[in-house]
């Protein structure tokens, strides 16, 4: 796949696909997802969408345009918006430690929430261990699990480092920050996530689940996990995804995705100092990308870069965000590859699609 400064799309594209449904077509036969689909806005405001593969596999009934899908971690993005609204209004510190909150939750070998600081949480240089690998896959799919189950889980593990020495990614960082959003507020999560930022800005096609809904409510295609490269595909469209919680329980479209990272970065959603904090990011290793208070910056091979989050959970993938000037992309997979490969590929039609 190249990555690179392409031209737009002809206008016989029913017929010779443009670069970004070539790419979803490469994700499908040349990776082996079973569907791929995405929404493209462009400089000029126009909003394309596209599709590739199968919707559900059992039936091969096409893939939903727009359709709903699990978005992971781009969850974080939305609990680091709320977090940072109410920095905003006064009511959190990003510089209190996470005690102030919390007082006496967050405990363990070498992990004392006296020493960890709000920020740290969100931009993951807390040291406090990431509990995902600890969860299997069937307790995962089927199992409801209280925010609290998590950190005991998490806390099994000593602290991977001292708080603000280094950089790891680490669910457990959102899993602490959703419940200082409740003490703070005295509200539910989810409730919180709607009133302040779904429906503000007419996220029409987004939401968090409640509780025991393994279900997505709109139309979708369906989910799939591969145990390793070659192995069949499994439908794991239905799970309770309150393992991931605050760090990656919605569900959403690319379309609504596209539509709060461009509200984001135009500052609908937060007091321009707030932003600023938000997009202050430090290095994620040799990748030449950053990550912020829950918002993450990546090189675009035409210049520049794009702001967004990345996210997975078991049946889906996605990727994208929005650049300076308006540009916006999203695009999901059903199924998360089992090498890197086919997601430096899905990076690469993001890459595409901003860049033409």
């Amino acid at each position: 796949m190249t990555i690179g400064v392409l031209a737009p799309p002809v206008a016989s594209a029913a017929t010779r696909p443009d670069n970004v449904q070539q790419g979803l077509n490469a994700l499908v036969h040349s990776d082996g997802l079973p569907a791929a689909l995405a929404s493209v806005r462009g400089s000029d405001g126009r909003t394309r969408t596209y599709t590739a593969g199968v919707g559900d596999l059992a039936t091969g009934a096409n893939v939903p345009r727009d359709g709903q899908v699990r978005i992971g971690s781009s969850t974080k993005t939305f609990t680091a918006v709320v977090a940072l609204q109410l920095v905003g209004e006064g009511k959190i510190d990003l510089d209190a430690k996470v005690d102030t909150y919390l007082p006496g939750v967050v405990r363990g070998e070498g992990i004392d929430g006296g020493r960890i600081k709000v920020r740290e949480l969100l931009q993951h240089t807390s040291g406090l261990p990431d509990y995902e690998h600890l969860v299997n896959e069937d307790i995962l799919r089927h199992r409801y699990f209280e925010p609290r189950d998590l950190l005991d889980i998490a806390f099994r593990q000593k602290a991977a480092f001292d708080p603000g020495t280094k950089w790891a990614y680490s669910n457990t960082n959102y899993v602490v920050a959703g419940l200082i959003i409740q003490k703070v507020t005295g509200r539910p999560l989810a409730e919180v996530i709607d009133q302040r930022v779904i429906k503000p800005i007419g996220l029409r096609h987004t939401y968090f689940p409640a509780s025991g809904d393994m279900s997505i409510r709109e139309a979708h295609p369906k989910g799939y996990h591969r145990d390793s490269a070659g192995a069949p595909l499994r439908d794991v469209t239905e799970i309770d995804p309150s393992v991931a919680w605050a760090a990656g329980q919605m569900i959403s479209t690319n379309s609504d995705l596209n539509r709060f990272y461009a509200a984001l970065l135009e500052g609908r959603l937060l007091p321009e100092a707030q932003l600023a904090q938000m997009r202050t990011t430090v290095p994620i290793g040799d990748t030449g990308a950053g990550y912020g208070l829950g918002l993450m910056s990546r090189p675009l091979s035409c210049g520049g870069v794009y702001w967004g989050h990345g996210g997975d959970i078991p049946g889906y993938e996605s990727r994208g965000g929005v650049t300076e000037d308006g540009r916006a992309v999203s695009i999901a997979v059903t199924a998360i590859p089992t090498d890197g490969a086919a997601t430096k590929h899905l990076e690469s039609v993001v890459d595409t699609a901003l860049c033409r």
